[in-house]
């Protein structure tokens, strides 16, 4: 069977491996003071690679300047001590080390300029402006730093070392295969990358970057699934002379709608609720529909989708068209029910991603 090199994400939560009130307390300081560091940092790398490539632009320097942006010790008309790569890296070094493992630092360095590569073409343009990252920036942690990894005795988590701060894992319900991932990686099948650690509501989370093969069916190109979405059945597909339909219009918008009018009732109750300790408190039953009716799409965008490439396996459909997609889009634009309620491009980049995971060509008619 044909393979695919897959790399997927997974937010593992972290806990702290301490009762200990004063090892925590000095666990949250150095991980807020790394991220601090890496925010900085961060900006340097785009600035710096700016400002190297904007000296070619300078055309009001003499003619017998020199450029060109290689090592001189490569290139006799470069300008550069070392590779452009490592002149962010000398500088990070020399402003951060001994704040910050210089492996995060190498990391960080490593993805920047290749994201900086990849758009520094639309920055010549001017067709965008140079990157600006915030304080809130995850902290890239390569693979190799996650040290003596130890399952605890009662086999529900596992506990490692990150340049000398101790965590447990947490998998919560593993929905997502989070905990499958990890033991495959200790088991040498799956190969862990350089991931990252995020803060988010006073928790830690580390966002796992997995690859592997991915091995898939084999698909034919000549057979044709055909797949409608709209509001009122999120997707419609025939394949081979069957019809499907994933998903109803109960089942998605009524019940869009119900969050929506309970967080409304909410909003007119706010005034009439006690305040007691502030704001905070009157407005607390408002702040816990938040993010319901984001999670409850994402997660059933995510079901219609995984469903929709389901069957396209199973019957071996090489080639899944959306019909009349571009049109039902431009429609959407001008109907504010529909630009509100339904997510057409949401739900087209997730078939998009699982169609790629699996081989499937997408066709938008």
């Amino acid at each position: 069977m044909p393979t695919k090199e897959v790399i997927v994400t997974r937010k593992i939560q972290l806990l702290i491996n301490s009762d200990d009130a004063e090892i925590r307390s000095e666990t949250w300081k150095t991980l807020r003071s790394w991220r601090f560091i890496c925010f900085k940092a961060a900006n340097f790398i785009f600035s710096h690679h700016f400002l190297q490539e904007q000296l070619k632009e300078l055309i009001y320097l003499t003619d017998d300047v020199k450029i060109k942006l290689t090592d001189i010790k490569k290139d006799s008309d470069g300008i550069l001590t070392t590779s452009k790569m490592n002149t962010t890296y000398q500088i990070l070094s020399n402003k951060f080390k001994g704040e910050l493992p210089m492996n995060i630092l190498g990391a960080l360095n490593n993805i920047l300029v290749t994201q900086y590569n990849s758009e520094r073409q639309a920055y010549q343009n001017g067709d965008r402006s140079v990157r600006n990252y915030k304080r809130t920036i995850p902290i890239p942690i390569p693979a190799r730093n996650i040290t003596r990894i130890k399952l605890h005795e009662s086999g529900k988590y596992y506990s490692f070392n990150l340049f000398g701060l101790s965590f447990n894992t947490y998998f919560g319900k593993d929905y997502d295969d989070k905990r499958v991932m990890w033991e495959r990686w200790l088991s040498g099948e799956y190969q862990l990358c350089t991931s990252s650690l995020k803060f988010d509501q006073g928790k830690i989370f580390l966002l796992a970057v997995f690859k592997f093969d991915k091995f898939y069916n084999l698909l034919n190109s000549g057979t044709v699934a055909e797949a409608s979405l709209s509001i009122e059945i999120p997707i419609v597909v025939k394949i081979n002379g069957h019809r499907y339909e994933i998903g109803t219009k109960e089942d998605y918008l009524h019940r869009r709608i119900a969050i929506q009018q309970s967080r409304i009732r909410a909003q007119k109750s706010i005034k009439y609720n006690r305040s007691k300790n502030g704001l905070k408190r009157q407005k607390q039953n408002l702040l816990s529909y938040a993010k319901k009716e984001v999670n409850y799409v994402e997660t059933k965008l995510h079901l219609y989708s995984k469903m929709l490439i389901d069957l396209c396996v199973k019957n071996g459909a090489g080639t899944l068209i959306l019909i009349e997609q571009k049109e039902k889009e431009e429609e959407a634009k001008q109907d504010t029910f529909l630009l509100r309620n339904w997510s057409y491009f949401k739900l087209k980049d997730k078939i998009q991603y699982k169609s790629d995971r699996v081989g499937i060509k997408i066709i938008c008619e």
